[in-house]
């Protein structure tokens, strides 16, 4: 579900906004919303990536933490 906010932005970032989703034949304001997703997207993945290293990160360390000589000739 969609919805709708409403944000206050000056005068130069509003006309900034205008000149880049006109390079990209989008609306302002959709090219914004599309901005705000891939950032909170952003967001959410490093989150994610940071509570991994938090939870496994020991143990991965300890499985590959150096890589041999032999593991080495294979890359």
């Amino acid at each position: 579900m969609a919805r709708e906010i409403r944000i206050e932005i000056s005068d130069e970032a509003y006309e900034a906004l205008e000149r880049v989703a006109a390079e990209k034949h989008v609306p302002a304001e959709d090219y914004a919303g599309r901005v705000l997703d891939a950032d909170l997207t952003r967001t959410r993945f490093l989150e994610g990536a940071r509570s991994f290293v938090a939870e496994h990160g020991h143990a991965f360390a300890e499985r590959f933490d150096r890589p041999t000589k032999h593991s080495a000739d294979a890359v």
